[in-house]
């Protein structure tokens, strides 16, 4: 890595509501306080972000640029990353959790490596990794899917495609749904999936209200909550009886 190069940090975000130090060690907080110039998604959200973090300066003396969504496979190094070139530090920031897992992130990511500017991931909540942890379902073989079809048949085609994937690779499957669209999600997955295939739905984690629920299809019918504009993972695992280790 060229010394003379600024450091390129992927700077945690939280998930929700809650407190910066509940969630974020100390150790990335007193990293995130050094930064003037940052990467972000929504420039509103990452002012949000770090004003809740106690940047030591006013927030408008900090330097965002903002993620060209319209034009995300062609990111401009020197839009993005003339700061680190000349020698300043940069923050990557997401919307929510660590950045580059579920975000366009990673191609600011993959621009610093090609330039020479190195990359430091720093430690904070990420939603799918806290989710199938907490889910007892195998966590040495997992795939993250993103956000499944809105619309049938494809949507049910990826379900049955995601069950068989778990069953035959002895694997978890974690996906996302839009927050209004959760009860419709795990009506689909119950109506959809065999009665003995795990199902945890993990939301609002590190959150005062945060729910996680884990088990067999046949017995959600009988769980009564309601999961509507909460932001949740969900997981699907086909066969919890087998020896994972």
């Amino acid at each position: 890595m060229n010394q003379q190069f600024g450091k390129l940090y992927l700077v945690p975000a939280v998930l929700g509501t809650t407190t910066a130090e509940k969630v974020i060690p100390s150790g990335t907080l007193e990293i995130v306080r050094t930064l003037r110039f940052f990467v972000v998604e929504n420039v509103r959200t990452a002012r949000r972000m770090l004003s809740k973090m106690h940047m030591p300066c006013p927030i408008e003396e900090l330097t965002f640029v903002e993620l060209d969504k319209h034009n995300p496979q062609n990111p401009d190094l020197m839009t993005y990353l003339g700061e680190a070139l000349n020698g300043n530090d940069i923050g990557l920031m997401s919307e929510a959790g660590t950045p580059c897992v579920a975000d366009p992130g990673a191609l600011i990511v993959e621009l610093a490596h090609q330039a020479g500017i190195q990359v430091v991931p720093l430690t904070g909540p990420n939603a799918m990794i806290l989710a199938l942890m907490a889910s007892g379902f195998n966590g040495q073989s997992f795939c993250f899917h993103g956000y499944l079809p809105i619309k049938n048949p494809e949507r049910v085609q990826m379900i049955k495609s995601l069950e068989r994937q778990s069953f035959a690779n002895d694997e978890t499957e974690l996906f996302i749904e839009t927050p209004f669209r959760n009860n419709a999600m795990i009506e689909e997955l119950v109506k959809t999936c065999h009665p003995s295939t795990m199902l945890c739905v993990a939301s609002n984690i590190t959150m005062d209200d945060e729910k996680i629920v884990s088990k067999p299809i046949s017995e959600w019918k009988s769980i009564k909550y309601d999961w509507n504009k909460k932001p949740a993972v969900f997981l699907i695992y086909s066969d919890k009886n087998r020896k994972r280790y």
